[in-house]
């Protein structure tokens, strides 16, 4: 029986809602990318799963340090700061004007100041975060289903984590794309020919990565992908698990996508998210010539 602890997420039943939570998402992102020190590949700007839902994780700051807790359970951002001075508000049925300004009003009764460029990155959304008072669509059990779905598929992707040895992305969510990334690196330069200079530090070596996301506009479901940079000779070539998965084309190149309504109808999901993922960095490393053999963690999956 599929895995009950893996809810349906239809995307045109929660699309207003999943836009919403975006835009609040990117908010919380937005002070991480500002007050965390830089790291390579854009790392310091993601965000990480949690039991009730995603943080920023801890921020340091002067002498001291916070983070911001998105809780999907009780629909509450919750700012903690290092001697234990906490404070927080409910999100449900706010806009995202008022969403940013008690977010910033939070802070700053913690004594935190980041300043951010208050407007949406690469959305449909083009509005100032506090000039956006328009309704918005928040729907608690659409939330909640995105988080249950969240920290299932975040497990699955620690335990795809735990057989690499080699330099590898944590587990976390890139809030301009809406995606849970996890990336492997083979350790050789590749700088990436044109592009922005995001695109350049981003892009700055061989990886193989893969990834889920809720879906959006232009593909309205939640799926799973993978895909290689630079991409090698033959990549959609590659046969894939399960027998769902396909290759797609994406921005000229190739993307193995596994669509998450197909996970829900297998036996048992978790070695069915496990092939599809390890079929994408077995084939993927195999046709870039990655030494495969050197980079498998021989303490994995004890």
């Amino acid at each position: 029986m599929p895995d009950v602890a893996l809810p349906p997420l239809p995307y045109d039943t929660w699309v207003d809602t999943r836009d919403t939570l975006h835009l609040f998402l990117q908010i919380l992102g937005k002070i991480r990318l500002k007050a965390h020190p830089k790291l390579n590949h854009w790392w310091h700007v993601t965000l990480y799963p949690s039991a009730r839902g995603l943080s920023t994780g801890r921020i340091p700051y002067g002498d001291a340090s916070f983070e911001i807790d998105y809780d999907m359970i009780d629909h509450k951002v919750i700012i903690s700061r290092n001697d234990g001075r906490q404070t927080g508000f409910d999100v449900a049925g706010g806009t995202v004007a008022q969403f940013y300004r008690e977010t910033m009003r939070c802070l700053s009764a913690l004594g935190i100041s980041v300043e951010i460029r208050a407007v949406p990155y690469d959305n449909k959304s083009t509005v100032p975060f506090a000039e956006d008072n328009a309704p918005r669509a928040y729907d608690k059990s659409a939330v909640a289903a995105y988080r249950r779905a969240l920290c299932w598929i975040a497990d699955v992707f620690e335990r795809f984590r735990s057989r690499f040895n080699g330099k590898q992305t944590p587990v976390h969510l890139y809030w301009h794309s809406f995606d849970l990334v996890v990336t492997r690196f083979s350790g050789k330069a590749h700088p990436l020919e044109g592009g922005t200079a995001s695109d350049k530090e981003a892009y700055s070596h061989e990886v193989i990565s893969v990834g889920f996301w809720p879906g959006d506009d232009s593909y309205p479901k939640a799926a799973f992908y993978g895909y290689a940079y630079p991409e090698p000779d033959g990549l959609a070539d590659v046969p894939l698990k399960p027998a769902s998965a396909l290759w797609a084309e994406k921005n000229g190149g190739a993307l193995a996508v596994f669509n998450y309504d197909d996970l829900l109808s297998e036996a048992e999901p978790k070695e069915a998210l496990l092939d599809f993922l390890e079929a994408v960095y077995q084939g993927a490393g195999k046709k870039a010539d990655w030494p495969l053999d050197e980079f498998r963690h021989q303490y994995s999956d004890i």
